[in-house]
């Protein structure tokens, strides 16, 4: 979990005060209202908004305790955001039990019930209590699933949970619904434009200019009340005295906000010493910004530094935890960064994706690092990455991560990989694609024969147990697609063949092909090998350490004591299968609420 996604942004020191909003706001939690939608285009201050008014949530209502989660692109895996909302909602306080954590991956439906029915548990002892979950930025989010989930929340929602949704766009969620049932309170652009007043304050007060009120109704009209484009004029006019000069300004600029967009960033980032500037568009291609990686992106030695700067200076730069230690720009003026970076200085964006790649993976943080190898097009080190990763998302079972991953390398880069090869064969078979698999899996063993004899070939490979039982792994897979084809021979001759390649410590491919004989032992009615066999592939699993794996494995071993007429041995299977499951997850829990806790 990434921590700096479970803080509202901190607020500044001086803000405009917008009681008007505030008090909407407020009225969201009466009680019938469910889910509160905050739509409006970039730079209309949803997030500073609604930042603002959960931290002073407290002083009003202090039984009212609010989760936050900043959403990005990497949420759209239902597990990974479950885990996150999970992990805020214990940081506000609300006792989720154990069973609902157990159920993130492996059926996140049932992990939202749960949710549903702890949040409604715990509401019974303590009838005062709210939450209120909000999901910032939701428009990061486009898979399906994810939307069910969140659609399946508000459905069930209990009255002590209120949602909270900030967005550039409206979601697929059941708005009409909700609206016509009064369940829904919305803020739209037109609700959260400046005020002329509003507006005076800002460019006055918080932003330190003078200027006159012909001058701020001039530029509230030409801005139509848009906060970021009233904050890009007043870091384009500090410094400019001269009154004409002020006019001239502000009658300069007119047109749709892109416009505005480029033309005043052209004119804050032209008032930039050449350090701070390139420093702005070399940072732009980072998500989120600390002084370390910054400084490895530049080549730079005050990275930290020139943040803070940034930061007391009022420039688009929005912090991430209360240390002031991460922070990201925002989203508008860092996709005019990225875009002028783009087109002065492109040929050094794939270099800079590099370096923040590098950045990444020498601390162990393989998902970043192989999104900005990726972004800089360094598809072989990507690959690299990926294959070192595999042993750690096989055992978090993150295969939506993988397909994604796969899917992003072009197949050329794939192909180089036996590892990779395998993997995608392996996502054919998800699909249901045999000859898709089969024909992965030749490709595999060409490429491992070419391997031997060419060296740089070889190299390009990341040296992992995964590579070195690849032989074995693909005799598994073969395995699988004997049985597929109902061929019962092909299955005992793969599976044998399997355990020849597999060492004594190769502990997942033996335990494949024991499965897979037990498997064919069954199907030819010896449920006497089919037991002994398949005891032997649990045994295997176990000193791997794979547990999960394991436990997976207590269904068809039951049935096969069922088969022989032992239901009695079945049921103390189950029941020694639940105990450790227990085990197991008190122990994933306790490590689980620690990183919350650190991270909190």
């Amino acid at each position: 979990m990434l921590a700096t996604k479970l803080f509202a942004p901190t607020q500044r020191g001086r803000l405009v005060a917008r009681p008007r909003l505030l008090a909407e706001l407020d009225g969201t939690l009466d009680e019938g209202h469910r889910l509160t939608l905050v739509s409006a285009p970039a730079g209309f201050g949803k997030t500073t908004l609604l930042s603002g008014w959960t931290a002073r949530l407290g002083e009003r209502r202090p039984s009212t305790a609010v989760a936050w989660v900043s959403l990005d692109e990497g949420d759209n895996d239902v597990g990974r955001l479950l885990a996150h909302t999970f992990a805020a909602l214990r940081g506000a306080g609300l006792t989720i039990d154990v069973a609902a954590l157990d159920l993130l991956r492996a059926d996140p439906a049932a992990a939202v019930g749960a949710l549903v029915n702890e949040v409604a548990r715990t509401a019974d002892g303590e009838p005062d209590r709210r939450w209120i979950l909000a999901l910032d930025d939701y428009h990061a989010i486009t898979a399906p699933e994810v939307h069910a989930a969140v659609s399946f929340l508000l459905d069930h929602l209990p009255g002590q949970l209120h949602l909270l949704v900030a967005t550039r766009s409206d979601p697929p969620l059941p708005l009409a619904r909700l609206r016509s049932r009064g369940q829904l309170v919305e803020l739209r652009a037109a609700d959260l434009r400046f005020t002329p007043a509003e507006a005076t304050e800002f460019l006055n007060t918080v932003m330190g200019l003078d200027l006159a009120a012909a001058d701020v109704r001039a530029l509230d009209e030409r801005t139509e009340g848009w906060a970021a484009g009233l904050q890009l004029a007043a870091l384009s006019l500090r410094g400019v005295a001269d009154p004409r000069a002020v006019a001239g300004f502000i009658d300069a600029f007119t047109g749709s906000h892109r416009f505005v967009i480029d033309y005043l960033a052209d004119e804050v980032l032209a008032r930039q010493p050449a350090a701070v500037r390139d420093f702005l568009l070399r940072t732009s291609i980072l998500d989120r910004l600390t002084g370390a990686l910054c400084d490895a992106v530049t080549g730079g030695t005050h990275g930290a530094g020139m943040l803070a700067d940034l930061d007391r200076g009022n420039l688009f730069l929005v912090p991430l935890d209360d240390q002031r230690t991460w922070y990201r720009y925002h989203h508008l003026f860092a996709d005019v960064l990225r875009a002028r970076l783009q087109a002065e200085q492109g040929d050094v964006v794939p270099e800079l994706h590099r370096r923040a790649s590098a950045w990444y993976a020498g601390r162990g943080l393989a998902e970043d690092a192989v999104q900005h190898a990726l972004a800089g097009e360094d598809f072989d080190r990507a690959a690299y990455l990926v294959e070192e990763k595999l042993p750690d998302i096989r055992r978090s079972r993150q295969d939506g991560l993988l397909l994604g991953w796969l899917r992003a390398l072009p197949d050329r880069v794939v192909r180089r990989s036996p590892v990779l090869t395998i993997f995608a064969g392996w996502s054919r078979m998800l699909a249901g694609d045999l000859d898709g698999l089969e024909s992965r899996l030749d490709h595999a063993e060409r490429v491992l024969i070419a391997g031997e004899a060419d060296a740089d070939l070889r190299a390009r490979w990341a040296d992992t147990d995964e590579l070195r039982t690849a032989p074995a792994t693909i005799a598994v897979h073969r395995a699988f697609l004997a049985q597929a084809r109902g061929d019962l021979p092909g299955i005992v001759r793969h599976a044998r063949h399997a355990l020849d390649l597999a060492g004594p410590d190769d502990h997942l491919a033996r335990s494949g092909g024991a499965g897979f004989l037990a498997l064919a032992a069954w199907a030819a009615g010896d449920v006497a090998e089919a037991l002994s066999t398949f005891s032997q592939a649990v045994a295997s699993l176990h000193a791997g350490g794979n547990l999960v794996d394991e436990l997976d494995t207590t269904i068809p071993l039951a049935d096969m004591w069922v088969t022989a007429g032992r239901p009695s041995r079945a049921r103390r299977l189950y029941e020694q299968t639940l105990q450790t499951a227990i085990a197991i997850r008190d122990k994933v829990v306790s490590a689980f609420l620690e990183v919350t806790k650190m991270q909190m």
